[in-house]
């Protein structure tokens, strides 16, 4: 299992310079990680780091609150991937899920789809701790409807991140055509083998020179 390929290295607090973007796309040259995923200011000074390699440009839409309106999460995705952002996260309105608003989550998710429009990779971040099982089950449903490629346990900024369980519970819900990425609380080569084992085919991290060389890295918030 070549665990590098799984990891979209991350680097998404506030307080984030763009030397701290620069030294993650160094990290993700070396590692061979699948992608960066940095905030929207940083897109295109990433892309420019990692001119020449393979990595790819992920970055967040309606982050990490995910309350924005529509309009603005389809507009912020335009300008994204016309930065250079090859892959987008985009956080559901998770308080209409609450309120149970299906058709405004699924119509919010499909704002982002389809301003991405095939140019960019679409990942919708259900934040799965302020869910019941059976949230989570409903968003997924409404996430594949509205024709994403992926669904994302976190945004590592809630009160938990992913757990095997979720994963096992996202990836029964959208079946095997869509990935499931599991962020937030990933910080080992156990975590990460657990995930994946339970059907996670991506990984959110910061602790991921940990997850992949076996050393723990305690700093890692992600």
């Amino acid at each position: 299992m070549e665990l590098a390929k799984y990891i979209d290295h991350t680097v998404l607090k506030a307080q984030t310079t763009e030397d701290a973007v620069k030294k993650v796309c160094e990290e993700a040259k070396e590692y061979g990680f699948f992608s960066v995923c940095i905030n929207p200011s940083y897109i295109e000074f990433a892309k420019e780091q990692l001119k020449g390699s393979d990595v790819k440009v992920c970055t967040v839409i309606g982050f990490p609150l995910g309350a924005n309106t529509s309009e603005v999460k389809a507009f912020e995705t335009i300008d994204a991937i016309k930065k250079g952002a090859d892959e987008v996260d985009m956080v559901i309105n998770i308080g209409a899920l609450k309120d149970k608003k299906y058709d405004y989550v699924q119509n919010d998710i499909k704002a982002v789809v389809d301003a991405a429009d095939g140019k960019a990779l679409v990942k919708v971040i259900i934040e799965t701790c302020y869910l019941t099982d059976e949230e989570k089950k409903i968003v997924c449903e409404l996430a594949k409807k509205a024709g994403t490629d992926y669904v994302k346990t976190s945004t590592g900024f809630g009160t938990g991140g992913s757990t095997p369980e979720d994963i096992k519970l996202m990836r029964e819900t959208v079946g095997e055509n869509i990935g499931v990425k599991a962020s937030g609380g990933v910080r080992s080569t156990s975590d990460a083998e657990a995930v994946i084992n339970a059907g996670a085919s991506r990984i959110g991290a910061s602790a991921s020179i940990s997850i992949v060389t076996g050393n723990k890295d305690s700093n890692s918030g992600y």
